[in-house]
Parts: C-alpha cells; structure tokens; sequence
C-alpha cells in the first residue's frame, strides 16, 4: 500500500505524516491544542529509527481541507470518527494509539468506542474525560482549566492569538513552551487564517455525549503525566484507572511542563516502546 499523504472523511481532507518502515507496527499519534503534526516530529523519528511506523495526522480545524465552522462539528464524536477513519484508510490493522493534550482525549473516546482497532493506548497530559471532570469537582483542576470556559467567548479569544508576542504567545511560555516552539504553533494558526477552528475543539465541548466514555477501556493503557504540567494536575489520571479494565499504569515525568513530546521526546518514546513491547502479545478486543 502507498504512503498516506492525505485521507478523507465526509468530504474533509486530512493532511497526515506516513513515516518509518511500511512493514512496521503502527503507532498512530495524535496532537493537541494548539499545535499540529509537527510536535510530534522528535517522538516520530524516534519511533520509526526502532522499526515502527508512525502516522500523525493534522486533525480537524488543523488541516487545510478540514476546516468546518460550526462548533458541533467539533464534538468528541466526530474527532473520534476522524482517527477511525485514518486507522482504516492506512489498512495497518490494530494501532498503538499514543494522544498528547486533546489527542489524548480523542485516543480516549477511540479505545472506548472501537477498541478492537487498539494495541495499545497511551493518554500523555490529560487523563479520561470523565475523570477530568471528577478532578475538576475533588481539587484544584477547575482553577488549572480556567482558560476552557475563556474560550467560550466569540471573538476575544481569536484576538487574543492574533500576533506572536500577545497574550496567547506569553501564555504558552508561561506553560513551560520554548519561544521558538510557541512562535511555530502559533505560525500554523496564523496560516490557517487564525484560531477559530482550533479553539472549536473548546467550544464543541457542550456537545459532547458520554455515553460512548462511559465505556470502560479494555485495552492495554499508559498514562505520562509530568509534575510541571500547569494545566492538568494529577488527581484525574489517578482517578482514570475507575475507567480501564486492562492493564494500566501511570508514569510521571520529573522537572517536565506540558509540552513532555517537545520538551522529553526521548523519555516519552522509551516509555511508549516498554509499553508496547509489554504489552506486544495482547490480542485487540471487540468492540
């Protein structure tokens, strides 16, 4: 089979990154807000130098041909949607899914809802929706999340990501975000024609049904917090264990913020390929 440049779902056009040996394992890696494929870059190499095959897509509102703009095509059902559709169009078989940020909340909602398509699931940075919002009711997560109900407001925060050295630009310095790296993620917005598709993940969150993340997981699961993580504490990946009933563990990385597939690509890859390997002879489950 050909190398993946793009695939298409319901008339959108997803841009995707097919790297390493086509022969190799699958790992399907899945960015976050507000960056794109390209943070994935160091993790990727990585992978591909040990004989894995990666595919990172540009998810919804970050492809060029997958910009719709109502907020309700950006519920968690339609970006679950999206990920199936790549894992069929790369005709790979069962995936290692590793998600990073709202990546991580898409792997969720796909290893909840067709996990026979999952080796393996890694969630870096943000635990299972649903124990995101225990957390947010049990400590200091809802004061981390102020900036989602922020984003709710028309315009202001589009306004706010406008230039490179705003309020968005401090912000993600803040976090624990390089200036060069910011300055990149920030670019991609800008070439998109701003944030509004990128912040639609945020505003498509009131559309979100839980009745799929209700589902326990059943696959293999590794959680990587990093205890520089200014946005998401600990207390909902403990929590998240309430929702897998296989094998799960939860590893922590010292001294790291957010951004662990920039800021740790090496710690982050040997964490993913002990996963793997762990876990190499478990069959998929049906979903």
């Amino acid at each position: 089979m050909p190398r993946l440049s793009t695939f298409e779902r319901n008339g959108l056009v997803f841009d995707v990154t097919d790297a390493g040996p086509q022969d190799g394992v699958p790992v399907v890696l899945l960015h976050g807000f507000p960056q794109t494929s390209t943070s994935w870059v160091p993790v990727a190499e990585l992978l591909n130098s040990q004989g894995f095959r990666t595919l990172a897509p540009d998810q919804r509102g970050y492809s060029p041909g997958a910009l719709p703009s109502r907020r309700r095509d950006y519920r968690l059902s339609e970006l679950v949607a999206d990920a199936v559709a790549l894992i069929d169009a790369a005709g790979a078989g069962p995936v290692h899914l590793v998600g990073h940020d709202w990546g991580a909340a898409v792997a969720w909602g796909v290893a909840a809802a067709r996990p026979d398509l999952v080796r393996t699931l890694t969630a870096v940075s943000v635990p299972h929706p649903l124990a995101f919002v225990m957390a947010m009711a049990t400590s200091s997560q809802a004061l981390k999340s102020w900036y989602m109900l922020a984003f709710q407001l028309p315009v202001i925060p589009e306004l706010l990501v406008r230039n490179n050295t705003g309020v968005a630009y401090r912000g993600l310095l803040s976090s624990g975000q390089t200036p060069a790296n910011a300055t990149r993620d920030l670019d991609q917005l800008h070439r998109l024609g701003g944030a509004k598709a990128a912040l639609n993940w945020y505003r498509g969150m009131p559309f979100i049904r839980p009745a799929v993340l209700r589902r326990r997981i059943p696959v293999p699961t590794l959680q990587v917090w990093s205890d520089g993580d200014t946005a998401v504490g600990r207390r909902g990946h403990e929590l998240s264990r309430r929702f897998v009933t296989g094998p799960w563990e939860l590893r922590t990385l010292e001294g790291v913020s957010h951004w662990i597939p920039d800021e740790a690509p090496t710690e982050l890859t040997e964490l993913l390929t002990e996963h793997f390997a762990k876990h190499a002879a478990d069959a998929p489950r049906s979903s």
